[in-house]
């Protein structure tokens, strides 16, 4: 009986372009992980490396916001072109990892994000080897929004 539930799992996760409970991950485990956060504003970047003190404040303040996060199936899907022209406009934040990572069977090396005062979900752009195309992850940030992570974000460029 286990076998068929476990076999029953696979194939509705399967047909719902989901992944099979065994190769789960929550995507929060991954900030922590990066080596650098690059910081765009209208188009211009600003790179902080692993042990710096704004590193830390700003994977502090990320891990404070996304803390009661829930992971869900996004919708969105990235297009390269589209995605570097609207980098040209407003806050984003970029995670880079100094190897290829993989959550929920979507491999990545970067993830990025736009940061709105109001988002209170978004989408994690995932950065591969073609660029920012594909499947995006998306977190809901369960009531709460983004404006202390603007603001501090502010604060910091």
């Amino acid at each position: 009986m286990i076998f068929e539930i476990e076999l029953i799992a696979a194939i509705v996760a399967g047909m719902a372009g989901g992944v099979y409970m065994q190769d789960q991950c929550e995507l929060s485990e991954f900030f922590s992980k990066a080596e650098q956060i690059r910081i765009w504003e209208e188009g211009e970047a600003k790179e902080f490396s692993h042990g710096s003190e704004l590193f830390q404040g700003i994977l502090y303040k990320w891990n404070e916001m996304i803390k009661d996060s829930f992971q869900m199936p996004a919708f969105g899907v990235s297009i390269d072109k589209l995605t570097r022209e609207e980098m040209k406009k407003g806050l984003w934040v970029e995670f880079l990892f100094n190897k290829d990572e993989k959550c929920n069977g979507m491999p990545f090396s970067k993830l990025l994000i736009a940061i709105r005062p109001d988002y209170c979900g978004f989408n994690v752009v995932r950065y591969c080897e073609d660029g920012y195309n594909g499947r995006c992850f998306y977190l809901d940030l369960q009531g709460g929004n983004m404006t202390d992570f603007y603001e501090y974000l502010k604060q910091v460029i």
